[in-house]
C-alpha cells in the first residue's frame, strides 16, 4: 500500500474522468490517496483534499496567516529544515524559501511515499518538496505542459528533470519532446494513455450507413487555437464549394468563441455550423450517436479522450498528426491521420471518407470499436497505475 499525493490545481469535476477513474482505481487497489490543490471549488469527496494556504491582499491579514501556518509546522520541523537546506544549497534567498514553505505547508504536514504532479507546470517552484518530506517525485506529461509552455519559458523544467524519479506520459511523442527539453533517458517512465468508460460509450449499430442526405460531422473540444478549429472550418468551406451537404457541430467553450463565430460568418458557413457550448456526457453521447464523422484537427494535442469516445461510438474519425493523436487513431486501420495545418488536405480526406465503400467504412469502424474496448478501458488503466507506484 502506497501513500500517494496527487497535485492538481483543483479537484476534478464530474466530467473529468481521467483523474476520477485514476483515484478510484488506486483506492480500490488499496492505496492511500490524497489530493493537494490550490483551490477547492466543488464537492469532490473521493479522497481527502488538502488546499494550499492563500496569498492575502491585506498585509496585516497575511502576517497573521503566515504566523498561523508556521505554528502548525512546529511538529514537522525536520522536514522544514531539510527543505531549507535543499533550497539554500541552490542559492535560494531566505525570503523566497519562507514563501515556499508557506505555500507548500500542507506537504510538510503529510506522510507520503509519492508526490505526483498531475501536470509538469504544477511542479514548478515545488521541485524540492518531495525530497524534503522523503517522498518520491512523479510527474505526468500532457500536451500543453510539454509542447507549448516551454516555448515561452526556456529551461523551465531543468530542476524538475534533476529531481524526478518517475515519469508518466500519455503518448510516445510527448516523451520524445521531454527528452528534447532535457529529460534524461535514464529516468524511469511508463506510458499510460487516457481511458474511457467503454460500457457507457459504445455503438448500438453493427453497420455504418450514410443514409442521411446531410453528412453530420462533430467535434468536441475546448475553443482554443491549438484545437485547429479555424483550419477545420476552412476545410469545410472547401467541402461546401464542392456541393457536399453537411452539418458541423462544435461542442465546447473557450476564449476563441468570438473568432470562430466571425470565421463561420466570413466563410459563409452559418447554415452549416452550430456551436453548442458546453454539454454533459450524456448529451455528447447522444450527439455522437447521431453523427457520421468526427474531426479532431488539432495543432497540438496530448491524446484526447473525445476521440476515444467517438471511436467507441462507431464514428469514422479524421485527426491530425499532432502529438498523441497518431497513437489514438491508427491511420488506415481505425481512422485517418493526416498532417496538421493543411485545410486542403483535410477537405480531400473528408470527401474521400464520405466516398469510401460501405465495407471499408465498416472495417475501420469495427477496428476502432474493438481497439478502444480492448486497449483504452478504465480497468486496464487502473492496473497500469497500480504498477506505476509499485515498481
Amino acid at each position: 500500500m502506497m501513500r500517494i499525493g496527487i497535485v492538481i490545481s483543483q479537484p476534478p469535476g464530474y466530467s473529468e474522468t481521467f483523474f476520477n477513474s485514476k483515484i478510484k482505481g488506486l483506492i480500490q487497489n488499496g492505496h492511500n490517496v490524497s489530493l493537494f490543490c490550490q483551490n477547492k471549488t466543488n464537492d469532490f469527496d473521493l479522497c481527502p483534499v488538502h488546499v494550499a494556504p492563500k496569498k492575502k491582499i491585506n498585509k496585516i491579514v497575511q502576517m497573521f496567516a503566515i504566523a498561523y501556518v508556521f505554528l502548525g509546522l512546529l511538529f514537522n520541523l525536520t522536514k522544514v529544515k531539510k527543505f531549507i537546506a535543499l533550497e539554500k544549497n541552490r542559492g535560494t534567498s531566505t525570503k523566497t524559501i519562507l514563501k515556499k514553505i508557506y505555500l507548500n505547508a500542507q506537504f510538510f504536514k503529510s506522510n507520503l511515499d509519492w508526490v505526483h504532479f498531475g501536470f509538469a507546470t504544477m511542479a514548478l517552484e515545488r521541485e524540492l518538496v518531495p525530497k524534503a518530506i522523503n517522498a518520491k517525485l512523479a510527474v505526468s506529461f500532457r500536451g500543453f505542459d510539454i509542447a507549448i509552455y516551454p516555448l515561452k519559458h526556456k529551461n523551465c523544467y531543468d530542476l524538475l528533470w534533476e529531481q524526478v524519479d518517475k515519469v508518466h506520459t500519455i503518448s510516445d511523442d510527448l516523451l520524445q519532446l521531454a527528452y528534447g527539453l532535457g529529460l534524461s533517458k535514464e529516468v524511469d517512465f511508463q506510458k499510460i494513455t487516457p481511458a474511457i468508460d467503454t460500457g457507457q460509450f459504445k455503438s448500438d449499430d453493427d453497420l455504418m450507413t450514410f443514409d442521411s442526405h446531410t453528412i453530420k460531422i462533430l467535434t468536441v473540444a475546448r475553443l482554443h487555437w491549438k484545437k485547429g478549429l479555424i483550419d477545420t472550418l476552412e476545410a469545410l468551406h472547401l467541402i461546401k464549394d464542392k456541393g457536399i451537404s453537411f452539418s458541423y457541430t462544435i461542442v465546447g467553450e473557450g476564449d476563441q468563441q468570438e473568432e470562430l463565430y466571425f470565421t463561420i460568418d466570413q466563410l459563409d458557413l452559418n447554415d452549416h455550423v452550430t456551436m453548442l457550448g458546453k454539454r454533459s456526457h450524456d448529451e455528447v453521447k447522444a450527439l455522437m450517436a447521431s453523427s457520421h464523422l468526427y474531426i479532431q484537427y488539432s495543432i497540438s494535442e496530448g491524446f484526447c479522450n473525445a476521440v476515444l469516445e467517438a471511436q467507441a461510438m462507431g464514428l469514422l474519425c479524421i485527426v491530425s498528426d499532432a502529438e498523441g493523436l497518431s497513437e489514438n487513431v491508427l491511420d488506415g486501420q481505425t481512422g485517418c491521420v493526416i498532417p496538421k495545418r493543411d485545410p486542403l488536405k483535410l477537405a480531400h480526406t473528408i470527401q474521400d471518407v464520405i466516398d469510401y465503400p460501405a465495407d471499408k467504412k465498416n472495417g475501420l469502424r469495427r477496428n476502432a470499436i474493438d481497439r478502444v474496448r480492448d486497449e483504452f478501458n478504465i480497468k486496464k488503466q487502473s492496473e497500469y497505475f497500480d504498477q506505476f507506484y509499485s515498481t
